[in-house]
């Protein structure tokens, strides 16, 4: 009987030890995706923190630097023509040297980029410094989508996707408010500075954190099917993101600058208003990607679309009505900012094996190009104060967006029902 109840006492320990080990397993588990989605939310945030900042600090670059609305406008254009021309390459390269030095690249460069533009006398360097940040913005998707087909159950994939790609809303919400008050008590150079050190910690922060690469396949490897045929959806979402793309990157660069100008506000308070897009879209992204189950999403980004333009319609008539401009940047967040997300979640539900990184950077360079041309268009009208149709202008291009969205949910519907049974 002793023994007996020694050794069932013996099993209760060996079940308890077992128990509270794998407890102990699946915190770990837990608290490492828990850090790898701050990581790549971080990464995000950095990715496009000088389009922000360009845009929070608009008020201050025309009044001190000299700089014109439309060369406001042609820093856009700059930064992000040059990462559409280097996206595809930037995704074929990550797909070679994995996310880990790719995330690492990225945060230095953004890092330089930023101290750069802190140190800018005029436009010229200023124009090199953003030319350079669009660098860390070609490797920006695909790096970090990359890393989550790596290392999350796919479950999740959809979640930890709008909660890092809602990290460039929080890089819009830290320009937008805090480093807009930073800039009053120490000068926008120093508010620059300032965020280019924290790029710089980040890029420690992920050499330290992230596995290492594994070996690079060899060179010509045949990587699967291409899934960015003419007709499949990644030619499809980079046209949805082109216009997406114009539309958003307007309303980014000239916001604050139609607040200060066309409102009345002062610079401060005209920087919240990117801060308070920012915080919308930081929650519309990660809400909507959570709702983009494979049946939903194809259906999510017209949906967005048409979102956006009611939010571009708002801040038409914010022109004559003040208050609207803070329910128009609460939509634009929520809204437009959002279909890029789902976007993404869209091309990793759909991407060949292999072919994640490329597949992301061809839709990203859609996005991008849009940021290039939207911009200057709207500069040509806001520097004839032409705000309203400015804003008219960029409810069309959410339009065109929402049309070419619709457009492939329905060819997607009918190919599926017409497949195989």
């Amino acid at each position: 009987m002793a023994f007996g109840s020694i050794a069932e006492q013996g099993r209760g320990y060996a079940v308890r030890t077992a128990g509270t080990a794998a407890e102990a397993s699946a915190d770990t588990g837990k608290g490492q995706a828990r850090g790898l989605t701050v990581l790549l939310t971080t990464a995000m945030a950095f990715s496009m923190m000088q389009l922000f900042l360009l845009g929070a600090l608009g008020p201050r670059l025309v009044d001190r630097l000299g700089v014109s609305e439309t060369v406001l406008g042609l820093t856009t254009t700059v930064g992000f023509g040059t990462a559409a021309v280097l996206s595809p390459v930037g995704g074929r390269i990550v797909d070679r040297i994995g996310p880990r030095r790719a995330l690492v690249t990225l945060l230095a460069l953004s890092a330089v980029a930023l101290g750069l533009i802190g140190a800018a006398p005029g436009s010229g360097l200023l124009l090199v410094a953003v030319a350079l940040g669009g660098l860390p913005q070609a490797l920006a998707n695909p790096a970090t989508n990359k890393a989550i087909l790596a290392s999350v159950p796919a479950s999740r994939r959809g979640t930890v996707t709008g909660t890092k790609q809602s990290g460039v809303q929080l890089g819009a919400f830290v320009a937008g408010l805090p480093l807009a008050v930073a800039a009053s008590a120490i000068g926008w150079r120093g508010a620059v500075w300032v965020a280019a050190g924290a790029a710089l910690l980040a890029a420690l922060w992920a050499w330290r954190a992230l596995p290492a690469d594994a070996s690079p396949p060899p060179k010509g490897a045949v990587s699967g099917p291409t899934s960015s045929s003419p007709g499949g959806p990644v030619a499809w979402l980079a046209a949805f993101s082109l216009f997406l793309g114009a539309g958003i990157a307007s309303v980014n660069t000239y916001l604050a600058l139609f607040g200060s100008r066309h409102l009345g506000m002062g610079p401060t308070v005209a920087g919240a208003l990117v801060a308070v897009l920012g915080v919308a879209g930081i929650a519309g992204r990660v809400g909507w990607s959570r709702a983009a189950t494979p049946g939903r999403a194809p259906w999510l980004p017209g949906l967005l679309a048409g979102g956006a333009v009611g939010a571009a319609v708002l801040l038409a008539a914010a022109v004559r009505v003040d208050p609207l401009v803070w329910v128009a940047a609460v939509a634009v967040g929520v809204f437009a900012v959002s279909g890029n997300a789902v976007s993404m979640v869209l091309v990793m539900q759909r991407s060949a094996p292999g072919r994640a990184g490329q597949d992301s950077a061809l839709v990203a360079a859609g996005f991008f190009a849009g940021f290039a041309v939207g911009p200057p268009l709207f500069g040509l009208l806001a520097e004839r104060g032409r705000y309203g149709e400015g804003w008219v202008l960029v409810a069309g291009e959410f339009a065109v967006a929402g049309v070419v969205a619709l457009a492939w949910a329905v060819r997607d519907r009918r190919t599926r029902a017409d497949g195989p049974r």
